[in-house]
């Protein structure tokens, strides 16, 4: 086992097809997979906000909110109401905020 030629735990090369291979505990990597790896997520196209653009958020309205929670909660029409309403208002508030605009904007206060 001493004489086992080290390879890349991503590609497989061995330590004499690479320029350096950088030994770790559980895992190996070669320079060519490192530079590889580096282009990848430098050129690794970013969403424009944290949150998923997978739903347009701007067509939910308080009643569909309610409508998904009367799929898991029974009862408590009130709390669902409530919680529908501040739901949506959360999400317009972060949608339609302009890129100028600083949070300190926003005035919120206890009910």
């Amino acid at each position: 086992m001493a004489n086992e030629l080290k390879r890349c735990s991503f590609c497989n090369k061995s330590s004499k097809e690479v320029k350096q291979l950088f030994i770790g505990t559980n895992a190996n990597i070669c320079d060519q997979c490192i530079e590889f790896l580096f282009d990848l997520v430098v050129n690794q196209k970013k969403p424009e906000s944290g949150v998923s653009s997978s739903v347009d958020y701007s067509k939910i309205k308080p009643a569909d909110i309610k409508n998904f929670l009367d799929q898991y909660v029974i009862g408590q029409d009130e709390a669902k109401i409530a919680l529908s309403v501040a739901v949506y208002n959360h999400y317009k508030r972060i949608f339609t905020k302009k890129s100028g605009e600083s949070e300190e904007d926003v005035e919120l206060e206890k009910s």
